[in-house]
């Protein structure tokens, strides 16, 4: 084995290179290094050495160092640290580089034989295009000795006629025959040429900057910073250059017009003029224009209704398509007829009728054996009551009581059209009445039959025969004078034929067979409805088909809620309400209207959708009512309008039907110079609110039945507002007709008192003229209005200042007798003039 390694070494010495050895790189130590906080930690630290190649050294001095080395060491690197197949690879790659040098040189060699070769053929072709044009100059000389010859690159001067020509320096030879020949006088040296060629360069540069701001200079893809430096032309894209060509082409085409577009515009209730052109294509400029060719006025945001709306589209030639957002609203009222086995008999729904202060509610208290006229203002009934009677045979009656006061017409309707039978009071002392003509009138309407209840026939002068007789009149023929309708004699104050009515009720039910499903969800009408302290919204509902529960979702025209209470005739809270019962409901959002019908629906999404359609359909109406009238008469009529007188009121009730009348009667009591204008009405008491709106419009607040609380008691003293408050509607309208009766202007009456004739006038210092005259027809009386007429023409009219017979003063002077007058104010008295005195009577008019 050492042997081994010996000869290894001997043979490595021999070779002049050093054995691979295990030779550390990397010197490493440890350093202190001090951190925060005082503190310090040791950090080792390596530092990694090059490793350096050692050129072979060829001096002396060189070899003497080597051979030392050799001496001192037996594992010394063989000269330059390369072995010998390293030196012979490097040897080859000097060879290799120098062939190819020698190879590019030849090449090169011969790319320059070529150029020479093709230079000396482009001097034989310069050469003989030079003799060709020294030919054609020889042949063309004396045909252009009138006139220069005039070539592509020259420019002829008028005065010196020498041509200027650019020419290439390296066809200076070709260029000077050239233009000797064709009678130059200077050939361009290659200075001038170097103004020529910086001048040429200026003008690229100025077209480059005209093109690139033109946008032709476009670069193609993605825009870069070598794309941006980069000198070569930009380039319209491919979509530019169509949309060039499809421009020119449209262009160049004919003009044809366009096919109108037939669309089909569906058409709501209510629409906005924009709105319509929008859904047409049109302008609303023109749907304005044909509106004014009709004769109507619009603005673009005004609302038009279907009709006209459906008009305008097929005037422009489209179609119209008609829908109802009442869509919401289907399935709500069920007119299904029933199935008989569903059927149950109710009970019959019968409304008092008459007129004012023929007993009706006494009537009705008799059969109820309550007491209602007690608590009634006036003695007479202002509200609408529903109650339900049992007999004494245990049949259930729904009576129906409505006011006999004229102001209570919608009531009275009101009460027709739900009912089953109407029993029409009539005073047997007083006889049929208006309003008893207007209760015929309302049950003939509704179709419903009649039953004559002579009441009063306790009193002396108690005549029935008499009211059949008026009946007659009226097409209402009783049983007793051979009709068809049943009459009944009674007495409420001595509780007489009470049950002869009764029985005639239940005769006529019987004949009508008066079922209903009481197993359905229910629905009916809203009799009453009112606001009170404490409860909230109240609507009196009569149940006309289903039951009603408590917690089901209600439905009454714009309110809707869920039944919270239900309260019935006495006062008593019921659980359910079936057919032909009337019941108090608590619960809704607002208080509904009198005369709305009422559903119940099955959620509360449902209530508030067909209700948010019902409010929007209202203030739609509204706007279309108030902002499309615009023919040219109502635009007058408004323009008479303007000067007509109003009382503005605010009226608030304790129940939504008392509130209707007082606004129906107040509006009858408007004409032509002076109106009531109603500009809020509600059912409750009187609020902020209201003074706040009554101080806006000067407003009188009239409250009826109703009281205000002491925050806008404090407001409306503060304000100045005057609170009215009634209990008689009669009382109430009485004095506002009184109000509207001094706003009228009064009658201008003039009264004739006498003439008198001029005979001088007189000139007195501090006075004036005075005229004196003589009385010819009547008297004069002093501060009386006069007239001057002079050759019967009025010239002058105002009052006397001063009446004197003789030197005294006088109140009037008779017919005959002579006396002095002066005008006021006006001195231009003649002789033969006449005096014409008169006196204005002003009288009070009334409603």
């Amino acid at each position: 084995m050492s042997e081994t390694k010996e000869t290894g070494s001997k043979s490595t010495e021999q070779s002049g290179r050093s054995t691979l050895k295990l030779k550390r790189t990397v010197d490493a130590g440890h350093v202190r290094q001090n951190v925060s906080g005082g503190r310090s930690k040791s950090v080792v630290v390596e530092k990694k050495k090059k490793r350096t190649l050692n050129k072979p050294d060829a001096s002396p001095a060189g070899k003497a160092e080597k051979a030392a080395s050799k001496s001192s060491t037996s594992k010394k690197a063989a000269p330059g640290g390369l072995s010998n197949q390293e030196q012979a690879a490097r040897m080859k790659a000097l060879e290799e580089a120098k062939g190819r040098r020698e190879e590019e040189e030849r090449i090169e060699q011969e790319n320059s034989d070529r150029r020479e070769r093709e230079a000396a053929e482009a001097r034989k072709e310069l050469d003989a295009q030079k003799k060709a044009a020294e030919e054609e100059a020889a042949n063309q000389q004396e045909e252009t000795k009138a006139r220069p010859k005039e070539t592509k690159k020259s420019v002829v001067k008028p005065k010196t006629k020498e041509v200027i020509q650019t020419i290439d320096p390296s066809d200076l030879e070709a260029a000077t025959a050239k233009a000797e020949a064709t009678g130059a006088k200077r050939v361009m040296k290659p200075r001038d040429l170097a103004e020529q060629n910086a001048l040429a360069e200026s003008k690229k540069k100025q077209a480059k900057v005209e093109r690139s701001r033109r946008g032709e200079n476009r670069v193609k893809g993605r825009l870069t910073i070598t794309n941006a430096l980069n000198e070569t032309q930009r380039e319209r894209s491919l979509a530019s250059l169509k949309r060039k060509r499809e421009r020119e082409k449209s262009k160049a085409a004919p003009q044809t017009p366009r096919e109108k577009i037939v669309r089909e515009v569906t058409i709501p209730e209510t629409v906005t003029i924009q709105e319509l052109a929008n859904r047409m294509t049109e302008r609303g400029v023109d749907v304005i224009k044909y509106l004014m060719q009709q004769g109507q006025m619009h603005q673009i945001n005004d609302l038009i209704d279907a009709d006209t709306a459906e008009l305008i589209v097929e005037e422009f030639g489209h179609t119209s398509r008609r829908v109802s957002e009442a869509d919401v609203e289907e399935g709500l009222f069920d007119q299904e007829p029933e199935h008989d086995e569903h059927l149950e008999p109710r009970a019959p729904v019968v409304t008092i009728m008459g007129h004012v202060d023929h007993g009706k509610t006494s009537l009705l208290d008799a059969l109820r054996q309550a007491n209602v006229v007690a608590g009634e203002a006036g003695g007479i009934t202002q509200h609408i009551g529903a109650y339900q009677v049992e007999s004494t045979d245990h049949h259930k009656i729904t009576f129906i009581d409505t006011p006999g006061h004229e102001a209570f017409t919608a009531m009275r309707a009101r009460g027709a059209k739900v009912t089953d039978l109407v029993v029409l009071v009539v005073a047997a002392d007083d006889g049929v009445m208006p309003q008893t003509i207007e209760a015929i009138h309302h049950a003939k309407a509704a179709e419903v039959p009649i039953i004559v209840a002579i009441n009063k026939m306790d009193k002396p002068d108690a005549n029935p025969q008499r009211v059949r007789t008026d009946l007659l009149q009226h097409e209402v023929i009783v049983e007793s004078m051979s009709g068809e309708t049943l009459e009944v004699e009674v007495s409420a104050l001595k509780r007489e034929g009470l049950d002869k009515l009764l029985d005639a009720i239940h005769i006529q039910a019987e004949i009508l067979e008066l079922k209903a499903n009481p197993d359905r969800p229910a629905d009916g009408i809203v009799v009453e409805a009112q606001l009170e302290r404490g409860r909230g919204p109240v609507g009196t509902m009569l149940v006309q088909r289903g039951t009603i529960k408590i917690g089901q979702i209600i439905v009454a025209g714009r309110a809707w809620g869920k039944v919270r209470a239900l309260i019935n005739d006495h006062g008593e809270n019921v659980v359910e309400a079936g057919p032909s019962v009337p019941v108090e409901v608590l619960g809704f959002n607002s208080a509904p209207e009198a005369g709305d019908q009422f559903a119940i629906v099955e959620n509360e999404s449902r209530a508030r959708e067909i209700t948010e359609y019902r409010i929007k359909k209202r203030r739609d109406i509204r706007a279309a009512g108030a902002g499309s009238v615009r023919t040219l008469e109502q635009m007058m009529s408004q323009l008479n309008e303007a000067d007509v007188k109003e009382i503005p009121v605010v009226i608030k009730g304790d129940v939504q039907g008392s509130v209707e009348a007082i606004v129906a009667a107040l509006e009858k009591l408007g004409t032509d110079e002076v109106i009531a204008r109603v500009i809020h009405s509600g059912v409750g008491g009187i609020t902020e609110s209201d003074i706040s709106l009554a101080n806006a419009s000067d407003a009188i607040i009239f409250g009826f039945n109703v009281r205000a609380n002491i925050q806008a008691r404090d407001a409306a003293q503060a304000s100045g507002i005057e609170i009215r408050y009634y209990s008689v509607i009669y009382d109430l309208v009485d004095e506002v007709k009184a109000a509207m009766s001094g706003l009228l202007d009064p009658t201008i009456k003039e009264h004739f008192i006498g003439n008198a004739e001029i005979l001088d006038v007189f000139h007195i210092s501090k006075v004036g003229k005075v005229a004196g005259c003589r009385v010819t027809e009547g008297k004069m009386e002093r501060g009386a209005g006069v007239r001057l007429i002079r050759d019967n023409v009025v010239i002058h009219e105002g009052k006397l200042s001063t009446l004197k017979r003789f030197k005294d003063e006088v109140p009037e002077v008779p017919t005959g007798q002579e006396c002095g007058m002066a005008f006021e104010n006006y001195q231009d008295l003649k002789a033969g003039d006449t005096i014409e005195a008169f006196r204005i009577e002003k009288i009070e008019r009334t409603l």
